[in-house]
Order: C-alpha cells, then sequence, then structure tokens
C-alpha cells in the first residue's frame, strides 16, 4: 500500500514532534509547512515547505498537486486565519482535517488574572506607570507601543519586530523553554509588575505563569480566538492514534 501523504501545518513544538514520529513510520509521507515567519526555525525530519499558501483556493490548489489525502493543523492555539483556510480547503477539496491544539493554561489557586479576549483590550487593561513584561509575540504590538508614554515595556520575543516601536520600549530576543528560576529571576530583576501573555498553552513557556503565582504578580491573559475548528487532539500521542486509525 503507498504511503499515505500528509500535510502537517507546523511552527509548534507538537508539530515538530508529531513529524517526526510519522517520519518512522512508512504508512506516512509527510510534508511539514512552515509560515517562515521565524529565521531560524526548529525544522523536523521531514520534507519541509516554507511560506503561505494564499487563502483558501491557494491551499485547495496545493492540496490537489501535492495529491494530499490528510491535513493536521498543529499551528499555535492563536493562528485562527491559517485554521480557518485549512479547514475551508480542506471541506471544498474533500480531504480530511485533522485539528491538533495543546491544552489552554487553566487558572490555579494564587493566579491573579485579568481575562480579555484581545489584545487591544490587553493593552487597556494596564494601568499607568506599570512596568508591563509582555509575551505575546513579535506581531501585534502597535496597542501597547500607543500606551508606551505611561506604560514601561519590556517585551520577549523570537524574532525583533518588523514595526518601529516608541522609545523606551525594551526588547528582549529569547527562545523558550524557560525554567521557573530564570523567570522568577526575570521578574524581579526588571521590577516587572504585571505579566501581558497569550494563553498559548503548554509547557514550554509556562513558567512564566508559575512565577508570576509565586510573586502574587497579576496577570493580563488573552484568551483564546473562539472562531476556530474544534480540536480533535490536544497531545501529539492522541493525533498519531488518529493518524493511524486514518490510514488504517
Amino acid at each position: 500500500m503507498p504511503a499515505k501523504r500528509v500535510l502537517i501545518l507546523g511552527g509548534t513544538a507538537e508539530a515538530r514532534q508529531l513529524a517526526d514520529a510519522l517520519s518512522q513510520e512508512p504508512a506516512f509521507a509527510v510534508i511539514t509547512s512552515l509560515a517562515g515567519r521565524t529565521s531560524e526555525p526548529s525544522l523536523p525530519e521531514s520534507e519541509i515547505r516554507i511560506g503561505g499558501f494564499g487563502g483558501v483556493e491557494g491551499m485547495s490548489r496545493y492540496l490537489a498537486d501535492e495529491r494530499i489525502e490528510l491535513v493536521v493543523d498543529a499551528t499555535h492555539p492563536f493562528a485562527a486565519v491559517i485554521s480557518r483556510s485549512a479547514f475551508e480547503a480542506c471541506k471544498a477539496s474533500g480531504v480530511c482535517s485533522l485539528h491538533l491544539v495543546r491544552p489552554a493554561w487553566v487558572r490555579q489557586p494564587g493566579d491573579a488574572w485579568t481575562v480579555v479576549p484581545d489584545i487591544e483590550a490587553a493593552a487597556q487593561a494596564l494601568q499607568t506607570g506599570q512596568r508591563a513584561f509582555l509575551t505575546t509575540g513579535s506581531s501585534g504590538l502597535q496597542p501597547f507601543a500607543d500606551r508606551a508614554s505611561d506604560i514601561h515595556f519590556i517585551a520577549r520575543m523570537i524574532e525583533s519586530p518588523n514595526e518601529a516601536l516608541p522609545e523606551g520600549f525594551q526588547i528582549v530576543r529569547a527562545r523558550p523553554p524557560f525554567s521557573l528560576q530564570d523567570e522568577s529571576a526575570f521578574l524581579r530583576d526588571h521590577a516587572i509588575d504585571v505579566l501581558v501573555t497569550k494563553n498559548a498553552g503548554g509547557t514550554s513557556t509556562y513558567a512564566k505563569i508559575e512565577a508570576a503565582r509565586h510573586l502574587s504578580l497579576p496577570v493580563i491573559i488573552v484568551d483564546r480566538p473562539k472562531d476556530v475548528p474544534d480540536a480533535d487532539a490536544d497531545t501529539v500521542e492522541a493525533m498519531l492514534d488518529l493518524m493511524r486509525a486514518h490510514a488504517g
């Protein structure tokens, strides 16, 4: 039986782990697609494709041209545009699609969370004079830049932002995972008053949430997008089981 051609929409640790696991299984021929926003991404062992598709129509053409039989969306929980496009392209093309989404973080005793629906609301929730540790990524910074006159921002991200930022908007480049010890030291050394983040879930960046809890710091946390396809699995292992069943 020929190998089933699989497209993994990647960019996450889960996508890389899934691709690496499938590369050991002859029942699957895997292509991992990356958006190309990170200059030095961690790459899986399987075939790589970098760049966008051109919306639903472009992805539909790609699925047909490459004879893709199964699409696994393992993108970031906040990559709502590509998740919706993939779902619609698969529906239009008659290609099976599966969605892998890591579990969201859940408020624990001692957490002082303010949950907001989007980045704009997160920026408005900050108070004048605060020192804010911003971990929402390198895109969508303008709402925070608009408040840089009365908030001191220390923003951590993998890639430097493309947009110009006001003077005093401090950028720290770093790649996860981060330890609880390091996150606690960072918050103390920079005299942080509030953490601003997205509910990305997973373990590689959870230490900042734990550190804020231990130091009794408030957290402004952006909730996940609502208008995305439902998850079919929340772990790599569960997705592997689904894919094996599909291949069988």
